[in-house]
């Protein structure tokens, strides 16, 4: 089962690295980022989950009706990208059911930052996708944590996709930069040790980076765009055409809480 998913959240990524980028144009170009994002999934006629943050749905409510009227399920990505406090767990999952009209049931945190599952729980989440299996220097250090899902706390841990043994991550930057075909080959290799795959992408990998008058990372601006946009097409095209199932993380949810 393939469970696509997408941080939609104000782009705040320079105000990492120090540049001065304001909100009205960091929310303009998530916006038209998770524009492309939901036209490709429309032509495939595939669903994803959309973890959003507070600041950016209610910035941007043509998406988030777009994507809930497509089939697609929101999920928190808490109140602010950049700031974040534990009242901010039920306090976004509240405004997001409100948003959406409908029960809002799991959670990632920004950046994929570790917190303590039992007040996920306590906010009332179902599953959390917070975790990256894996070690990147100088962010994750997660190598004896559990590659697939478990349960704890009561919340279903849905971590995102590493290729077995070595742990390699299949996360947006890995799409970035590896070949396609190499990328795709790493995805079924992983899938044939897995029963599901997760990954995510943002909206601003999807965007013309190089359009802003701004530096960033050549990790971050390499094939951003219309690369990025083939990029997923093609992704989505191999794996429809080799039969996989694509999925909400909402319903992987209810698969394990069903049995």
């Amino acid at each position: 089962m393939i469970a696509l998913s997408f941080d939609i959240e104000e782009f705040d990524l320079p105000l990492e690295h120090g540049i001065d980028f304001p909100v009205e144009r960091q929310m303009a170009v998530s916006r038209q980022g998770a524009s492309f994002i939901l036209d490709i999934l429309a032509r495939h006629g595939v669903k994803a989950t959309f973890f959003s943050t507070v600041s950016f749905a209610e910035a941007a409510p043509g998406i988030i009706s777009r994507l809930l009227a497509d089939g697609h399920e929101l999920a928190s990505h808490g109140m602010q990208h950049s700031q974040f406090e534990i009242a901010d767990l039920q306090r976004s999952r509240q405004r997001l059911s409100e948003i959406a009209g409908r029960d809002v049931i799991g959670y990632r945190q920004a950046r994929m930052m570790k917190l303590d599952e039992a007040e996920i729980a306590r906010a009332g989440y179902k599953y959390d996708s917070s975790l990256n299996p894996t070690f990147i220097p100088g962010r994750y250090m997660h190598l004896t944590t559990p590659r697939l899902h478990f349960w704890k706390d009561g919340v279903l841990q849905i971590p995102s996709a590493v290729t077995p043994l070595v742990r390699f991550p299949l996360f947006w930057i890995s799409a970035h930069v590896l070949p396609q075909k190499l990328y795709r080959a790493l995805v079924r290799h992983t899938l044939r040790h897995s029963p599901d795959f997760v990954t995510y992408f943002h909206p601003w990998e999807f965007y013309d980076l190089t359009s802003l008058d701004i530096k960033l990372p050549a990790i971050v601006r390499h094939n951003a765009g219309e690369g990025m946009r083939q990029r997923l097409d093609a992704l989505i095209a191999d794996l429809k055409g080799r039969g996989y199932q694509f999925a909400t993380l909402s319903e992987v949810y209810r698969r394990y809480a069903d049995k």
